[in-house]
Parts: structure tokens; C-alpha cells; sequence
């Protein structure tokens, strides 16, 4: 809300030669959409990751799944992680595990979570704030970016580094293009408040936790603000997600300097429908998408990053003394 793009009342487009083909870690997509990694390891995980599969397919764009740790832990659930690939063979599918996982079982950890799905890429997660409030959370992040700079050397598909829902600043993505990292997701505060969640779970069992759920129920780098922070490094690819729930949204995040957009919470209940109603809410993500870019003059995905914009209010604020210092 503190970004507004500027309108341009002669863009010499034609509608319909917009396009909104992206590129993400080598391969060509038709839209620059992903759809976050959101469940699995449960029967109704199962039905969610197979209708976002079927959806994906038939789109042509990139998928994850939800952290694999229960069905690396438990392979009677493995299935509904598994289902991705069964229904869609030929998708870009996206691995997901977390850094204290990672940092606990090494190489082969994150080997069995690939080998589970097939996977084209993989995600490790960041959570530092969940783990501190989840009751059963494990607070301990020591040797997270030795583990991820190995997983980088060893593995052999591309490694995602993302948050869930906290953003990552400028600091923390030049330790991981240290590490070899060459996409990061930022997956910024203003989406699904994953301490919100952790803060209803936590009452009535651990008052201590309760607390520090509830004081830092705002903590956390607002999405805009974590691309702006990333967007000048260099090779680094952007995926924008945290609060992104239209087109537009979407626009402005790449008018930002994102390369692809992430969602998650709009796409779940659809998912609990069908893989249409999933593939229908896509189109009309990608269709206020486009026409962002017809009202900025921008033909290609390319063109939009370079669209001019005006930031207000707090980000503009953020940019002034995190990004443009004196």
C-alpha cells in the first residue's frame, strides 16, 4: 500500500502483445507465479497438493510443497507429498525443508526430502521467530550457514533459501550469496502471521511462550521492505511473497525488483475445491497482473521491473535508512 506505480496514459501496447512470460533459475514459465509450499502429512494435505499440482500443470508454472519433515520422519505419509509428482510429472517442483533440519541431518536430510518428491530445487526454510514460540519448537540455529553452504556444494539441484513470513534483510542475503545461494524467497511480514498461529496454539500450555508470542506479534521485515533491500544485490534472483494477494500486488512487487511472485493463502481454499477453481483464481491473478502492466506501458516482465514508481509513508522511510544512506 505504500508503493503506487505510475500511470501511463499513452502506453503503445496493444493489450493482447503483453507478455507474461518469466524466467526462474533457467527455465521459462508462462507467468512469473509460484505457488508456495503450504502443506502435506496429512489426508486433506493430500487433496490440496494434488489439486495445486493439476493446476500448476496445466498452467505451467512452479510449485513447492509444505516442510517434508513428517514424511521424511514418517513414510506412511509420504503419499501426500509424493502426489505432486504423480499428478504432475513434468512440473518444476520445489523441495522443502527447514535450516535447524538441515543443520541437524546434513546432506542426506535434505537428499531424502529431494528424493521424496523428485524435486527440481529446494527450499530451506528459515524460522527463527516460529521455533522460539511453537511449544515444541526447536530455538537452535547454530551452524544453519555452514550446513546451507554445504548443501550448495553437495547437492545437485539449486537451493531456495526462504522465510515464512519474517523477511530476510540485506545482511543475511549477502551470508547466503556468501554460502552460493542464488535465489532467495523473502517471504515478508504481512502475510499469514505464522506467531499469530504459534500465539493461539501456545494458550493454555505454555504461558511463557504465550507472552512472547504475543509481544511480537508484529515482528518482522515488511515484504515490500525486503525486496527493496534485495533488489540492487547482484546475482541473486527475487521471489516476492508475504501478504501477496492480487495482481497488482504482484506488479508492484516486480516494479520493485522481484523476478517472480509467491502465493500461498489465496490458493488454499480453492484447493480444498478443485484443481479449477485453483487454476481459475490463477488466471485472474495473472490477468490483474497483465493489466498493471498495460497501464505502465510494460510489454514483457522485463519492462515492468524497470516501470517507475513512487514509495510513501514508513517504506519510504525504510528505503531513505536501510537502502539510499546519506
Amino acid at each position: 500500500e505504500y508503493v503506487e506505480l505510475i500511470h501511463n496514459a499513452m502506453p503503445e501496447l496493444d493489450f493482447n502483445e503483453i507478455s507474461l512470460k518469466a524466467r526462474l533459475l533457467g527455465r521459462e514459465f508462462s507467468y512469473p507465479i509460484l505457488i508456495e509450499g503450504m502443506t502435506g502429512g496429512t489426508s486433506k494435505a493430500y487433496e490440496i497438493n494434488r489439486n495445486l499440482a493439476e493446476a500448476a500443470h496445466r498452467l505451467d508454472i512452479p510449485m513447492g510443497v509444505g516442510s517434508q519433515r513428517a514424511g521424511i520422519e514418517d513414510p506412511r505419509l509420504r503419499e501426500s507429498y509424493r502426489i505432486v509428482r504423480e499428478t504432475a510429472p513434468r512440473i518444476f517442483l520445489i523441495g522443502n525443508i527447514s535450516g535447524v533440519q538441515l543443520a541437524k541431518g546434513g546432506v542426506e536430510y535434505a537428499e531424502k526430502a529431494i528424493e521424496m518428491i523428485e524435486a527440481d530445487a529446494l527450499a530451506i526454510h528459515l524460522n527463527c521467530l516460529q521455533e522460539l514460540i511453537q511449544p515444541e519448537g526447536l530455538p537452535s540455529f547454530k551452524g544453519i550457514f555452514e550446513a546451507i553452504k554445504i548443501a550448495v556444494e553437495r547437492l545437485s539441484i539449486p537451493i531456495i533459501v526462504k522465510e515464512v513470513g519474517a523477511g530476510i534483510s540485506r545482511e543475511v542475503a549477502e551470508k547466503l550469496l556468501e554460502a552460493g545461494v542464488r535465489v532467495i524467497d523473502v517471504a515478508g511480514a504481512g502475510g499469514t502471521n505464522w506467531t499469530r498461529i504459534e500465539f493461539e496454539r501456545a494458550k493454555g500450555l505454555n504461558p511463557e511462550k504465550s507472552m512472547l508470542a504475543e509481544l511480537f506479534l508484529e515482528w518482522g521485515i515488511p515484504t515490500a521492505a525486503s525486496i527493496i533491500e534485495l533488489a540492487a544485490l547482484k546475482d541473486l534472483e527475487l521471489i516476492a511473497s508475504g501478504g501477496i494477494r492480487n495482481g497488482l500486488q504482484g506488479a508492484k512487487a516486480i516494479a520493485l525488483g522481484a523476478d517472480f511472485v509467491g502465493i500461498a493463502k489465496p490458493l488454499l481454499k480453492p484447493a480444498l475445491e478443485s484443481s479449477e477453481k485453483v487454476e481459475n483464481m490463477i488466471k485472474r491473478f495473472a490477468l490483474e497482473l497483465k493489466a498493471a502492466m498495460f497501464l505502465t506501458g510494460s510489454k514483457t516482465i522485463n519492462d515492468l521491473k524497470k516501470s517507475s514508481y513512487v514509495l510513501h509513508g514508513p517504506l519510504y522511510e525504510w528505503f531513505m535508512q536501510r537502502v539510499k544512506k546519506p
